[in-house]
């Protein structure tokens, strides 16, 4: 088989419709859009109108709110945070705050801070300082003969 023999399937390609070309292709004159009125015209979106009818996005119900101050973690686990220190990437020696897990390349946004949880093992003595952590992640660091604290900061710390 050579460059010039290929082909598509019979049918893959379909060729589009070209409206507005004359008599002699079935969508001549106006296109397809009838005669005059405002979807006739060019630029004009009717998007939810239902010819009268209380449209969809009127007749559900207003649901749900989206707090415009709220935090977003960026979300580690135990189980990679002992992978990484396994490759060499974490020093467990030396206190790892999230600076540093950034730097490994754990997370990739630090976002409003790093929030550690607990899925995975840990055996490595860490002694983590981050911005958030699940109850049961502190105590697997901590029976692991590490340390977990956190640094979170809360509506009376941010008011003074």
């Amino acid at each position: 088989m050579k460059l010039h023999e290929l082909r598509d399937n019979e049918g893959a390609a379909r060729k589009k419709k070209r409206v507005a070309r004359g008599p002699g292709s079935g969508k001549g004159k106006m296109g397809g859009r009838g005669i005059k009125g405002q979807k006739s015209r060019s630029g004009v979106a009717l998007g939810g109108y239902e010819g009268g009818q209380m449209p969809l996005y009127r007749r559900l119900p207003k649901r749900g709110f989206t707090k415009p101050n709220r935090k977003e973690y960026a979300v580690v686990n135990l189980g990679l945070i002992q992978k990484f220190v396994d490759a060499g990437k974490l020093d467990a020696s030396v206190a790892i705050d999230e600076a540093a897990l950034v730097a490994a390349g754990l997370t990739s946004h630090l976002r409003d801070g790093i929030r550690v949880l607990n899925k995975g093992e840990v055996t490595a003595k860490l002694n983590l300082t981050v911005s958030g952590a699940s109850q049961s992640a502190v105590e697997a660091v901590e029976k692991a003969g590490g340390s977990l604290t956190v640094t979170s900061t809360t509506r009376a710390a941010e008011a003074e």
